[in-house]
């Protein structure tokens, strides 16, 4: 294939950061023709269709491709200007990272702040379930993704971090109404906290108790975010599966009981980022993975589990 205009690329990307050929062309101060044309060239430079043109545009698989390798270039073009001093009328350096909620909620934000700021970095986090966080790197939306997944994303390396350990817990008043008999069973109806409707820790947990005979129960209640999933647990909304470090003191206090003590749930957790030669990216990678060290375990004999 012949080499990629640069001018096409950064249309391309305009377009899809903004979802209209009208408003590409206003942030870039072309006409909407020139958008089209420089999309429609690039089309047939790589003899791919690159973009759906439904509202907002969306890039297709080929597109993505095109999408992420105009990101990149963007961002060696700040690192080159950094290096080179000439970088100061452009602010900070933007990271956008993806994450899923728990993370963010425990371990996360405070390994952000030991990222040193010279020069200033401006984090972007994507909240996300990390099972689907490799969907934003594969569309470059984000450089570096917290995942579950050890399969690494074309172009992005992969690193372990640890397993996050989680806890099935309820109030001792949900326990003593919902869960009387065998517990297996008693799952099985009992009212559950899940975080969304993509959220199976709680039916894989159910599972491994009852050698995948049946999962959780019908009536879940849904709370998107990681410490009001916390929370209805312990007032009793129902039971759930609580990250370690949010479940401790609650279960130290007596506010939740935990209903299998020996049955915790692993979770393994990967960092994944654009292979780049980005010191900014280097330093956030570090960082992460040094505070990953200390939040999270190490066991490697532990099962991997699905994951909020």
């Amino acid at each position: 294939m012949e080499e990629l205009p640069l001018d096409q690329v950064r249309t391309l990307l305009a377009v899809v950061d903004e979802g209209t050929f009208d408003a590409a062309a206003a942030a870039l101060h072309v006409t909407p023709s020139a958008v089209s044309q420089r999309v429609k060239a690039l089309e047939q430079r790589t003899g791919r269709v690159l973009l759906l043109r439904t509202k907002p545009v969306r890039p297709t698989e080929s597109g993505e491709v095109v999408v992420r390798f105009a990101r990149q270039l963007a961002r060696l073009e700040r690192d080159a200007r950094a290096e080179l001093g000439l970088a100061s009328e452009q602010g900070p350096v933007r990271i956008p990272i993806a994450v899923n909620a728990d993370s963010l909620a425990t371990w996360f934000l405070p390994a952000l702040t030991r990222v040193p700021q010279d020069p200033p970095i401006c984090f972007e986090l994507h909240r996300e379930d990390e099972s689907h966080t490799t969907a934003l790197l594969r569309e470059g939306q984000v450089m570096a993704a917290v995942t579950s997944s050890p399969d690494p994303v074309a172009g992005c390396t992969v690193r372990r971090l640890g397993l996050a350990r989680y806890r099935a817990a309820a109030t001792p008043e949900f326990a003593a109404a919902h869960l009387t008999g065998s517990l297996p069973e008693d799952l099985g109806v009992a009212p559950t906290v899940v975080f969304d409707r993509r959220d199976g820790l709680q039916d894989a947990f159910v599972r491994s108790l009852t050698g995948g005979r049946w999962g959780a129960g019908p009536t879940r209640h849904l709370v998107p975010t990681s410490d009001g999933f916390r929370d209805a647990v312990a007032f009793g909304l129902g039971w759930g599966m609580v990250p370690e470090p949010q479940a401790e003191p609650l279960l130290r206090s007596g506010r939740l009981v935990e209903l299998a003590p020996t049955h915790p749930m692993d979770v393994p957790l990967y960092w994944q980022q654009w292979k780049l030669d980005s010191p900014a990216l280097s330093k956030v990678a570090e960082v992460v993975a040094t505070a990953a060290a200390e939040a999270l375990l190490t066991d490697e004999g532990s099962a991997p589990r699905e994951h909020r």
